[in-house]
Order: C-alpha cells, then structure tokens, then sequence
C-alpha cells in the first residue's frame, strides 16, 4: 500500500484532539458542508468502523474494565489493522475520500506518550497494522485539558480514557503537539479548539477544503 495518494486514490484526512477538544461536532458540520457540495467521503471512526473494531471499542473504552497499557495499545491496534483492510483501503484505492475520527497519531499520543509505552513500539506497529499508509492531512483540535475534560463530562458519562486524570491527559495532549510540530506522519494543521463551534468550523473548512473539496484535483 502506497504512502503516497496516486491518480485515481482517494484522499485520506484524519481529525485528532484530546478529550472535550469538540471533534465530533466539528465532523458533522464538515460532513453536512461537504454533503451540500455534492462530496460523499466516507466518515468512519478509530476504535471502530467495522463490527469487529466497535466489539472492541465496547471494551478497551468500558470503565468497569481494568487494560493494561500494552493490553490497551494491542486492543487499538487490532482493531486498527481491521478498519485499514476493510474500509479505509478499499474505500481510497475506489477514489473515494476517507475522513475518520482518529489514527495512528492516537495511539502515540495516548498510549506512547500518555501510558507510557515505547514510543518505537508504538511507531513499530502503527505501520505494521496500516501497512504504512499515511493521512493526506491531519487536524489537530487543541484545547488545554482541563477544559477539554470539563467539557467532556457535561456531555456523559466518562469513558475509560476521559477518567484517567488530569496528568494523563495533559501528557497526551503534549504528544499530540509534538506530532504536530514536527509534521510526523503525513501533513497537520493544528487548530485552537477553545473557540465557538462556528470559529473552529471555519478554520477547519480553510483546511480541509483544499484537500476534500478541490475542483481541481477531480477528474
């Protein structure tokens, strides 16, 4: 599988962000503006996008459930190497566009970074399970976490990742930064998460357009 996007390929855009930074509000917005342009990416999720990765989101997010790091980190990536083969590959290699709710760089962030793992381990088998295929864009939605988490409590019940503590999340927030600063793993766009929704969609369209909605590009 080619790192590169080639003629025909779909393009491959990702959103990451730590908890409460609003990507899920922003990908139905960027979802319901592409639709109205007549686009139809697929818009998918990590863990998830297949009924093998959403038993295993069930489990690796359950509060109830003690998972050792490694455990957790082996969880994503099972779950990865299934969404890659199924739907993210297939669907590009069609030339159709992929947008999905976290990657690779989640697992860096959060189980690298936030759990402690290697972080070459980490690196090891993101590519193994994804056969080295790399976003055409990355968009970071950054927000400090002590608001990310307050927001992300008025909205539900935590999941397990959102009751690790504060210290945890801060970690993964720094990972996430440094992905972005040193441009790792395909092209980021880092955005400050802490204004309105209608700011950061702006600033999220000004992205994401000229990889998504670019006349140019299409055949």
């Amino acid at each position: 599988m080619s790192q590169e996007s080639g003629a025909g390929r779909g393009r491959f855009v990702v959103f990451e962000g730590p908890e409460g930074a609003g990507k899920s509000t922003q990908l139905r917005l960027l979802e319901v503006r592409l639709r109205g342009l007549g686009r139809d990416p697929l818009f998918t999720r990590e863990p998830g996008g297949t009924p093998a990765g959403e038993a295993i989101r069930d489990v690796v997010l359950d509060p109830r459930l003690r998972v050792d790091a490694l455990t957790e980190f082996l969880l994503y990536s099972a779950a990865r190497a299934q969404h890659v083969a199924e739907v993210i590959a297939p669907t590009l290699a069609a030339g159709r566009d992929v947008v999905s709710d976290r990657y690779t760089a989640a697992s860096v962030a959060y189980q690298g970074h936030g759990r402690g793992l290697d972080l070459d381990l980490v690196d090891d088998l993101n590519r193994r399970v994804t056969d080295g295929l790399t976003p055409d864009l990355t968009v970071l939605l950054d927000v400090e976490p002590g608001l990310g988490l307050d927001r992300a409590s008025a909205r539900s019940e935590s999941d397990r990742l959102e009751a690790a503590g504060l210290e945890f999340h801060r970690r993964v927030r720094a990972g996430f930064l440094a992905l972005a600063d040193r441009q790792i793993g395909g092209r980021w766009v880092t955005i400050d998460a802490s204004l309105g929704p209608d700011d950061v969609a702006a600033a999220v369209w000004s992205a994401v357009a000229p990889v998504l909605a670019a006349e140019a590009r299409r055949p």
